[in-house]
């Protein structure tokens, strides 16, 4: 068993490289995991399995971990409208808390003590891994030689090349990490401050033009129908509003924020129905859930995101924000009416039974059915009296 090791295995560049690299330099046995999180379908991963196989591997183990994935990580991220410096869904980041946490608990059910990914020395997701696997499987040895050779992109190819690797290494210029809550893309333009991404290097190419209307519908805070049409699971549905969005080129942006390093990062995203959601719920929220209920769901989700993003998902603080989270949503229900075009989309509005907006209590601006002028006055009155008072005491500053 020690000279097994477990290789968190994507079959791009950087674990192709260490595939190779454990087994004909360190002379391991390396079995490979793809853990999908929605951004592989049966064609992908039986084509993973085999390229696998083909750079040595002794075996390959896939887990779907797609459902487990939204069950446990982003429903909380719409429950909180939670995008990272106001932009960024956590597309990458949550998906790897995912992964890591799969293969872990996999390695400890094989009794492998050898875990291997190929993270680089610069960025969070070697935190992300190496932080989950020692707390799920803390006598496991994490193996990462990208990141203790700091190699650079040009001499893993060099290196596959001379073991008789043969892959498209001219897409593998562009790092693209796909997954149920969207996909991120790193190459040489977001190593800069001022380059855009070029249109090849978006994994979803523009189709789309004019306008169409969707129609989402939340129960408890989920999104369970699109158009009338109701999903087995709500990731379903995910996966069915980013078809029809990602073609408008809605989502996509560049992300740039702190890294768990200290570094700042960049990296560009798509994120089509991620994006969508989550500002479709938060305006059905806004309808629905009292200023307090937002102000707080605000301070918590913002903590939240960031400690998510920075790998600390098994902190027990976090179990503790979910609940919140999820007490939140008791009446969150209702549809919100989305128009989308290219690059962008309009929300249009609500229906909710729940809508604290209702006529009933009074027109915003025109008229209220719940109050008098008088109610007003003295409320006017009581509101503003430490500072009428505070004011009196030092009137030099008026």
């Amino acid at each position: 068993m020690n000279n097994k090791v477990i290789l968190a295995f994507s079959g791009g560049l950087d674990t192709s490289y260490c595939a190779v690299w454990l087994s004909k330099v360190k002379g391991l046995e390396v079995h490979a995991v793809t853990v999908n999180t929605g951004g592989f379908s049966d064609s992908e991963i039986l084509e993973i399995e085999r390229h696998a196989l083909a750079l040595g591997c002794k075996s390959f183990h896939h887990i779907n971990e797609v459902e487990h994935y939204y069950d446990s990580v982003v429903k909380y991220l719409i429950y909180g409208n939670i995008l990272k410096n106001s932009t960024y869904p956590l597309s990458v980041s949550a998906e790897r808390i995912a992964q890591a946490a799969a293969i872990a608990r996999y390695a400890k059910e094989q009794g492998i003590n050898k875990i291997a990914h190929g993270s680089t020395g610069a960025g969070n997701d070697q935190v992300r891994f190496d932080m989950i696997f020692s707390i799920i499987q803390p006598e496991a040895e994490i193996i990462t030689p990208i990141r203790d050779m700091k190699l650079a992109r040009s001499e893993e190819i060099d290196f596959l090349k001379a073991n008789g690797v043969s892959m498209n290494f001219e897409k593998a210029t562009y790092s693209i990490n796909k997954g149920l809550w969207g996909t991120s893309i790193g190459g040489k333009e977001t190593l800069t401050s001022n380059l855009p991404l070029p249109e090849e290097a978006w994994a979803t190419p523009i189709t789309k033009s004019g306008e169409e209307v969707v129609e989402l519908e939340f129960v408890k805070g989920e999104l369970h129908s699109i158009n009338g049409e109701k999903f087995k699971h709500p990731s379903l549905a995910i996966q069915y509003l980013q078809s029809i969005a990602q073609p408008f080129g809605i989502g996509r942006d560049i992300h740039v924020g702190d890294t768990i390093i200290g570094i700042k990062g960049r990296v560009g995203f798509e994120a089509a129905a991620p994006v969508i959601i989550i500002k479709a719920h938060h305006l059905l929220e806004k309808h629905i859930l009292t200023k307090w209920q937002l102000y707080w769901k605000d301070q918590l989700s913002v903590w939240y995101g960031n400690s998510l993003h920075e790998g600390q998902y098994l902190d027990p603080t976090m179990r503790n924000i979910e609940k919140f989270l999820e007490d939140t949503q008791r009446h969150v229900s209702g549809k919100v009416i989305v128009r989308m075009m290219q690059h962008r989309f309009v929300l249009e509005g609500i229906e909710s039974p729940n809508d604290l907006m209702s006529a009933k209590f009074g027109s915003y601006g025109e008229m209220n059915n719940s109050w008098t002028g008088d109610d007003v006055k003295g409320f006017t009155k009581i509101f503003g009296n430490q500072v009428s008072m505070y004011h009196l005491v030092h009137a030099e500053e008026l």
